[in-house]
């Protein structure tokens, strides 16, 4: 652990030199913002048109502006993402490991959040969300140069979904900051209760670097609703965008950059590290579902600013995301209910719970992309098919998925994204796709194609899992080689919270 934190310090004193954080307005790249949580994003920069426009400046439209309803809606659902990381995924995850364990799962949560917004600003948010490659972003806001003008008082902004309505991009970086910690915090559930400390923050950064933001990129970069100015030159901005993206792949909130981005993580490393002392032997039951409840609920507050802040204003779209993560979640906890008293003959407080997270998985893809019908439909199957995840299928991997992420995060994801396919169809209630960047038109619904949309929604799916196995399976091996991924089995039976971290969650 010593070698690992001295390595970071390191790291910090070399690459973060007192230069790079100073704010040269000339340094900032040509579209501020090119990117958002659908399958439309940010538009090109306010700064973007003043450069365009005429010399004469008198003669110039004045640039937009920021609406204050907009900017302070999306700093609230930052903080409300914020709220589902620290504390709700702690303590409902907390919850659900046994007492000798409970520090340490928050303790991972915590500082492993903490570590993806560091590198999130360091270098994160550009390779994410700047132009590069179809695969990848530039290094044009590496340490967030650019973002705003120190001297001057003034800050970059760039798109929301509408032509030209601007939002200040440092909003957008702290917004997106919350979805990149959470991600990689989901992952800390499928190998809890066995991992080393040093090994998990190892593991987080080269999988946040390698992983969540080529994914990010893919499927959420694009150019921005403002550089459509022509048909000319549609094909050229559509050429700039993610990989994912240029294939119309839908994804409102993060169904495959988030969810199952970060299941197929957390099922690598569940084989890869093994199964916990005494699985299959002795019962691993949650010493606190008070706990998980409440981290649940936080969760289901929290998710309100995750999926309607995603439509980055406050406005139609962002109602109905809203209203769909309320209605799919409620029904996604009755449907894992109703499955869990055929199978079981009761219902639990546990299955209620996991429900609740089950319904907010699917729906996040789908959110500002289906209607209310298609939102309770999607629900229902997400409780049906993550039941049917953490039971029959978590058998049939034969793998220690402690916090059954794969179950709930990867089944749930996988339901919503392709399920998004079908129900953003006009003719199933939904609000289509946009078919026409330069008009602002919608796709007609005798145009709309579910089959269509559906492969291409499977082959984003696809995609995903491909990559981030790949690239998970290769950073656990490489931490393993170097710090070692397991605890001994001393350490592990006497519990993480005393031989990792030297204190404990409870004292008698």
């Amino acid at each position: 652990m010593k070698k690992f934190l001295a390595g970071l310090a390191l790291a910090a004193a070399v690459l973060v030199p007192a230069a790079a954080w100073a704010q040269d307005p000339a340094s900032a790249p040509a579209s501020a913002v090119a990117a958002a949580a659908t399958a439309a994003a940010p538009a090109a920069s306010a700064a973007d048109t003043a450069a365009s426009a005429p010399a004469d400046a008198a003669s110039a439209p004045a640039a937009a502006v920021p609406n204050k309803g907009d900017t302070a809606w999306m700093l609230l659902s930052t903080l409300l993402v914020i709220m589902m990381t620290v504390p709700g995924l702690a303590l409902f995850y907390g919850g659900l490991v046994r007492s000798k364990n409970m520090l340490s799962v928050l303790m991972q949560v915590m500082v492993g959040f903490s570590l993806i917004v560091v590198l999130w600003v360091l270098y994160g948010y550009s390779f994410a969300f700047t132009e590069g490659n179809a695969f990848i972003g530039g290094t044009d806001r590496v340490f967030m140069k650019g973002i705003w003008d120190n001297v001057a008082g003034t800050f970059a902004t760039g798109a929301t979904f509408s032509k030209g309505v601007p939002m200040y991009e440092m909003v957008f970086a702290a917004f997106q900051a919350t979805f990149a910690g959470i991600t990689a915090c989901l992952i800390i559930g499928a190998f809890a209760e066995r991992i080393k400390f040093s090994a998990a923050l190892a593991f987080l950064t080269l999988w946040f670097t390698f992983s969540y933001l080529p994914i990010a990129h893919m499927v959420w970069f694009w150019m921005g609703p403002d550089a459509y100015t022509a048909k000319e030159v549609a094909d050229a901005m559509n050429a700039k965008a993610g990989y994912i993206w240029q294939m119309g792949a839908l994804d409102f909130a993060g169904g495959t950059v988030v969810h199952i981005n970060a299941a197929v993580a957390g099922l690598v490393g569940a084989f890869m590290i093994g199964k916990r002392v005494g699985y299959g032997k002795e019962q691993f039951t949650p010493h606190s579902l008070t706990l998980t409840m409440v981290g649940a609920s936080l969760l289901w507050v929290g998710w309100f600013g995750f999926n309607a802040g995603s439509a980055l204003e406050a406005n139609g779209f962002a109602a109905l995301a809203f209203i769909n993560t309320f209605a799919a979640t409620a029904a996604a906890v009755l449907a894992w209910c109703v499955g869990e008293a055929l199978l079981k003959g009761k219902a639990s407080m546990l299955g209620a719970a996991s429900g609740a997270v089950a319904g907010l998985v699917a729906i996040t893809p789908a959110a500002g992309n289906v209607g209310i019908g298609g939102g309770l439909v999607i629900g229902i199957v997400a409780g049906f098919a993550c039941l049917w995840g953490v039971s029959g299928l978590k058998k049939l991997l034969g793998a220690d998925d402690s916090l059954d992420v794969f179950g709930v995060h990867g089944v749930g994801g996988i339901v919503g994204a392709l399920l998004t396919g079908v129900f953003a169809s006009p003719n199933l209630g939904g609000p289509s796709a946009m078919g026409d960047w330069v008009t602002a038109t919608m796709i007609t619904p005798a145009d709309f194609s579910i089959g269509a949309q559906f492969w291409i929604q499977a082959k984003a799916v696809g995609i995903t899992i491909v990559w981030s196995g790949i690239v998970s399976l290769i950073a656990y091996k490489l931490v393993d080689l170097t710090i070692g991924l397991r605890v001994t089995e001393e350490e592990e039976r006497e519990g993480l919270d005393i031989s990792s971290h030297g204190e404990t969650a409870y004292h008698k």
